[in-house]
């Protein structure tokens, strides 16, 4: 015998960053396990500590954390969180990544920019990680910014049948916020089996960056409108869209979005909107402001979903099967 057998049993860990921990556990309790205790702090200069207080030797490594604010700080936590999964010889390290900060610089638009979506993703296979889990990344083309497996989920089953459910579908129209959502209106629309509208920004040549015509390019009038996007954040282009329809006829307004960003005055801006609801994912926490408006703003559970992929990697089955049917 020239060599030693194993009893070949793999074996799960699942770790969380201090993001999000709401969300960790949620996922931890649809697998059924539970978050490896972290040792995890801030020294006084804000340099970020990390120690797991388990061993992590040959195990299959799941680590989650929600690009939130301050979201400088938590992707340093994540990679810090990766490195030392790579240091404590993991047998394998998957990277789940609720919101991917900085996705929306996917591309330069001008001379001397950064690609920073693109940095991020080499900055994570730098730190050790082997595998990426991501939810309605911005642009499906950060799939290709990194050099390993990425599992990129959507939450279009999950929000779409919340909307279904709700309301009448003979009178939905599903609308495009700008000519970039299409695509994924387009397909709202055929599980829905609603039309489609598109609102479409026209902008003043004397007045940089502000937006001071929205056409409507569809049926609106006396319709429901759902208006879809993956992520808002200050809320100004889904609130003056949101006006547009309702300039057009439209009996109601219901806005949908994986990512409830909502920084700055995205508060303000969704209580004084005439939309009747917001419906978001748990991707990110809902900011503190606006968590008790409950009666407007709808927040989904994402978690079965991450399990679920998680449980397929694992298992070495197939993510993409959970998504068939879009």
């Amino acid at each position: 015998m020239t060599g030693i057998k194993t009893t070949g049993e793999k074996k799960m860990m699942f770790f969380s960053g201090r993001a999000h921990p709401e969300l960790a556990e949620e996922v931890a309790h649809q697998l059924g396990v539970g978050v490896v205790p972290t040792k995890a702090f801030d020294f006084a200069n804000g340099e970020i500590y990390v120690r797991y207080q388990e061993s992590a030797r040959g195990a299959d490594c799941f680590v989650i954390q929600s690009h939130t604010a301050p979201i400088n700080q938590w992707i340093m936590e994540q990679l810090i969180m990766i490195d030392a999964l790579k240091r404590a010889s993991a047998r394998s390290i998957t990277v789940i990544v609720p919101f991917y900060g900085y996705a929306r610089q996917d591309k330069k638009h001008r001379g001397r920019e950064p690609i920073s979506a693109r940095l991020i993703a080499d900055l994570m296979k730098t730190s050790g990680a082997d595998r990426i889990l991501a939810v309605d990344l911005h642009t499906d083309q950060i799939q290709g910014f990194f050099d390993g497996p990425v599992d990129h989920l959507f939450a279009l089953p999950l929000l779409a049948d919340y909307v279904g459910a709700k309301v009448d579908r003979n009178k939905l129209t599903v609308v495009s916020p700008d000519a970039g959502r299409v695509r994924v209106a387009d397909r709202w629309c055929d599980r829905l089996g609603a039309p489609l509208a598109i609102v479409h920004k026209r902008r003043d040549k004397d007045v940089a960056n502000q937006v001071t015509v929205h056409e409507v390019v569809g049926d609106v009038e006396g319709r429901i409108c759902v208006l879809v996007d993956d992520m808002i954040d200050t809320g100004g282009t889904i609130c003056a869209a949101a006006d547009a329809l309702f300039a057009h006829g439209a009996e109601d307004v219901i806005v949908t979005a994986t990512h409830g960003v909502l920084s700055g005055p995205a508060a303000d801006r969704l209580k004084n909107s005439r939309v009747s609801e917001f419906v978001f994912t748990n991707t990110l926490p809902t900011p503190g402001e606006l968590a008790d408006d409950l009666d407007k703003i709808k927040v989904l559970s994402i978690a079965p979903t991450i399990a679920r992929a998680v449980r397929e990697v694992f298992e070495d089955g197939s993510v993409t099967s959970l998504f068939d049917e879009q």
